[in-house]
């Protein structure tokens, strides 16, 4: 299937993936702390099996997006929503959503690499259990498979029983990204996962990114835009809560439509 190779959005549109070819379809997406508006208007579609980057300055409303594709905003009961946010088709606020389901099909990694206190075995296992119905056999070979795919499984298979917390930074952060994955999500959301980490952790993530796109979705929040670049195919530029542009990822770092994109990824606006 050929998606648009461009889009520059204006307020209140949508970028033009075909619906079969996204997940999240959002729409005039407002989100306010207290009455204080910290998402205006929305509106973008995120293409499936990509990886889509949200860049922009501190406090433009990147992160506030992310935790609302996974309704973590509902811990705080002072923030309101408008519009609305569907995952594959079905509004994700709708009373017949089932928010644990809901934070399984769409997982989330955060800066600080954040694994239980217990073995590494059990971190991958931990969700599993939860779910139960798992024979021993079949959560074993679950478990290995996801530190294969997060790139962790020659790392550690022969110290299953082990802390997590003796793995380095970057092994906590795969770690934790395995943990997500043993649970099957169709979205992985990524807020700053290699902020904190030394640039060959950086750079593991980096690759381990690229290539879990061919099993599921993948959206990353990141100050670093030329970890954008590295590593995804379209980039939304957001700015005072709003969208500003959204392309393919190599189009919006090479020939933005937008001044104030060019000001932004050039470094002449803070």
């Amino acid at each position: 299937m050929t998606l648009p190779s461009r889009f520059q959005p204006s307020p209140g549109s949508i970028i033009d993936f075909p619906p079969e070819a996204s997940c999240f379809q959002i729409e005039g997406l407002g989100l306010s702390y207290s009455g204080k508006p910290a998402l205006r208007g929305l509106s973008l579609r995120v293409p499936r099996h990509r990886v889509t980057a949200f860049i922009g300055p501190s406090g433009c409303g990147k992160s506030t997006l992310l935790r609302a594709l996974n309704r973590l905003h509902d811990l705080n009961e002072e923030v309101s929503y408008e519009g609305k946010i569907r995952l594959e088709g079905e509004d994700i606020h709708a009373p017949e959503v089932a928010v644990d389901e809901l934070r399984r099909r769409v997982g989330m990694v955060f800066q600080v690499p954040n694994p239980f206190p217990m073995s590494i075995y059990d971190n991958v296992a931990f969700g599993l259990r939860l779910q139960g119905g798992l024979t021993r056999r079949r959560m074993d070979d679950i478990v290995e498979w996801a530190l294969n795919a997060a790139a962790l499984w020659d790392e550690v298979k022969d110290r299953l029983r082990a802390s997590a917390w003796s793995l380095s930074g970057g092994q906590q952060q795969r770690l934790v990204i395995a943990r997500s994955l043993a649970v099957r999500p169709e979205v992985l959301l990524l807020d700053e996962p290699a902020s904190a980490l030394d640039p060959i952790s950086t750079l593991k993530i980096e690759e381990l990114i690229r290539s879990l796109k061919s099993q599921l979705t993948l959206i990353l929040v990141t100050h670093n835009m030329q970890q954008a670049a590295r590593v995804s195919d379209y980039t939304a530029f957001l700015q005072d809560g709003e969208l500003v542009e959204y392309a393919p990822t190599d189009t919006l770092f090479t020939n933005p439509s937008l001044r104030r994109t060019e000001n932004y990824i050039t470094g002449r606006m803070a």
